[in-house]
C-alpha cells in the first residue's frame, strides 16, 4: 500500500510522462525513484523546519541573551553554523569515498545533529549564564561537523536515487512545505510582544530534535544500491589532492567562483535586520521577518525548483541578480533612516529570501548534475570546504566595513552579487532540460 502511496504521489508531483527520465541513473534505482522521492521528500522537509526552529539568526541569537549569557557569544554562532559544517568536507568525502553506499553517512550525520540539539535542551532547562552559553555554542560545533556529513551524503545518493530532470523539484517542494509549516509556527510564536519563556524555547529544542531523529529513520528506509568507490584512503592525503580540481578542472573552478560570489544572497539577510532595528521596533517587526522568510521559502522554492530541472544555470542567475537589487536598494534606503518607515526592510527581507531560495535551489542543482559517480562526492566536498572557508573571510570583512556603516556592508554586498551574477553567466549548461 505504502508503494502504491509513493507512486501516486510521484505520478502527481513529478508529471512523469517520459519513459527515458532515468538515463543517468540505473534501472533498478529507476524503479525506486517514487518510494525514494517521497522518503527524500519528507526527510529534507522535517530537518529544514528543523533548522529554521533553531536558527542562529534568531533563535539562538535571542535564546543566548534570555539565558544571562554575555551578547558576545551571539557574534559566533552564524560563523559557527555555517563554516563548522563546509570546512571539514574534505577529510570527510575522502571517507565517505571509501564506502559504495552513502545513506548511513547522512542517516548518522542527523542522529548526531538531533543529539546535538536534546544537549541544547538540556542546557537551557538545567544551566544559565556563561554556563549555558558556552555549552550552546559547542554542541553548534558538534551540530554543525554533523550537518557537515550529511551534506557530503546527500547530494551523491540524490545523484545515485533521483533521476536528473527531478532534483530540482524534490529541493523546491521540500522548501515549499518546510516554509509553510515554519510560516505558521512563526505566526504563533510572534503573535503578541510578550517574550517567549525558556520553557517555550526548551520545547522549540526539542521539537527541533525530534524532527531530525525522525528524518534520520526516514532517510535509512531509502533504496540506495552501491556505487563507485575509487579514490578512497587516507583522509587528509585525499583532501589534499582533491584540491587539484579546483587548478585541473575549468568547469568546476568557474562553478566554485560563481558560487562564492554569490555568497552575498546569504550574508545580506543580517544586515538588513539590522538597519531595520536602528529605526525601532521590537519583537513583532522581529516576527515579521521570520514571517517574510518562512512566506518567501513557502512561495518560491517550488517555483525555482522548475525552473533549476530545465536551466539551474539561470536560476542562479536569476536569483544573483535579485539578490543584488535587494542589497543595493537596502543599503540606498539606509541612507535615508525615517524616510519611509522601517517596514519597507521586511519587504526588502522578502525580497532577498526568495533570491537566496533561488540561488540556492540553483546551485545545489548545476552542482548535482554537473558530475557523476565517484566525482560528485569530490565536487561537494571541495567546493564546501572552499566556500567554508570564504564565508568566514567574507564575514570578517563584513564586521571591518560595519565598523564605518551597515550601509557600507550593504553596497559592498551588492557589488559582490552583482559580480557573482555575471560569472554565472559564464557557466556552461548542465541540466536535463538544456
Amino acid at each position: 500500500m505504502l508503494r502504491n502511496t509513493s507512486e501516486r504521489f510521484y505520478s502527481l508531483v513529478a508529471n512523469e510522462e517520459d519513459a527515458r527520465v532515468c538515463t543517468d541513473i540505473s534501472d533498478d534505482a529507476c524503479r525506486e525513484v517514487p518510494g525514494n522521492f517521497l522518503l527524500m521528500l519528507c526527510s529534507q522537509v522535517l530537518t529544514s523546519i528543523g533548522d529554521l526552529l533553531i536558527n542562529p539568526k534568531t533563535v539562538l541569537a535571542w535564546l543566548i541573551p534570555a539565558l544571562g549569557a554575555p551578547a558576545a557569544l551571539v557574534s559566533l554562532l552564524v560563523p559557527i553554523r555555517e563554516s563548522g559544517s563546509m570546512i571539514p568536507q574534505l577529510a570527510i568525502g575522502a571517507w565517505v569515498r571509501q564506502h559504495p553506499q552513502r545513506k548511513p553517512f547522512w542517516v548518522l550525520g542527523a542522529v548526531l545533529q538531533g543529539v546535538a540539539v536534546l544537549g541544547m535542551a538540556a542546557s537551557v532547562w538545567l544551566l544559565n549564564g556563561l554556563a549555558a552559553g558556552l555549552a550552546i555554542i559547542v554542541l553548534l560545533v558538534a551540530f554543525s561537523l554533523a550537518r557537515g556529513l550529511c551534506s557530503v551524503a546527500l547530494k551523491d545518493v540524490q545523484g545515485k536515487t533521483i533521476p536528473k530532470s527531478r532534483r530540482g523539484r524534490l529541493s523546491g517542494l521540500a522548501a515549499t512545505l518546510s516554509g509553510l509549516v515554519t510560516l505558521a509556527l512563526a505566526v504563533a510564536l510572534f503573535r503578541d510582544s510578550t517574550e517567549p519563556s525558556l520553557a517555550l524555547y526548551t520545547g522549540l529544542l526539542l521539537t527541533a530534535a525530534g524532527a531530525w531523529l525522525v528524518a534520520a529513520w526516514l532517510f535509512g528506509r531509502v533504496s540506495e544500491f552501491g556505487g563507485e568507490t575509487h579514490g578512497g584512503g587516507h583522509a587528509l592525503r585525499q583532501a589534499i589532492h582533491s584540491l587539484s580540481l579546483l587548478r585541473d578542472d575549468a568547469p568546476f573552478r568557474w562553478f566554485v567562483i560563481s558560487r562564492a560570489l554569490l555568497m552575498a544572497s546569504a550574508l545580506g539577510s543580517p544586515f538588513i535586520v539590522v538597519l531595520a532595528q536602528q529605526e525601532g521596533g521590537g519583537a513583532l517587526l522581529l516576527g515579521s521577518f521570520m514571517i517574510a522568510a518562512s512566506l518567501a521559502t513557502a512561495l518560491s522554492a517550488s517555483i525555482w525548483g522548475f525552473m533549476a530541472d530545465s536551466s539551474s544555470r539561470r536560476v542562479m542567475i536569476h536569483g544573483g541578480t535579485l539578490a543584488s537589487l535587494s542589497c543595493l536598494a537596502a543599503a540606498a534606503l539606509g541612507t535615508m533612516p525615517g524616510a519611509t518607515g522601517a517596514w519597507l526592510y521586511p519587504l526588502l527581507f522578502f525580497v532577498l529570501s526568495v533570491a537566496h531560495a533561488g540561488v540556492r535551489i540553483g546551485r545545489k542543482t548545476y552542482l548535482v548534475d554537473m558530475a557523476g559517480g565517484n566525482k560528485r562526492t569530490d565536487y561537494v566536498a571541495v567546493s564546501n570546504t572552499v566556500i567554508g572557508v570564504l564565508l568566514l573571510v567574507a564575514g570578517g570583512l563584513s564586521a571591518l566595513a560595519a565598523m564605518i556603516s551597515t550601509q557600507v556592508v550593504l553596497w559592498l554586498l551588492g557589488g559582490m552579487g552583482l559580480a557573482g551574477t555575471l560569472a554565472s553567466v559564464r557557466l556552461r549548461e548542465v541540466s536535463a532540460g538544456r
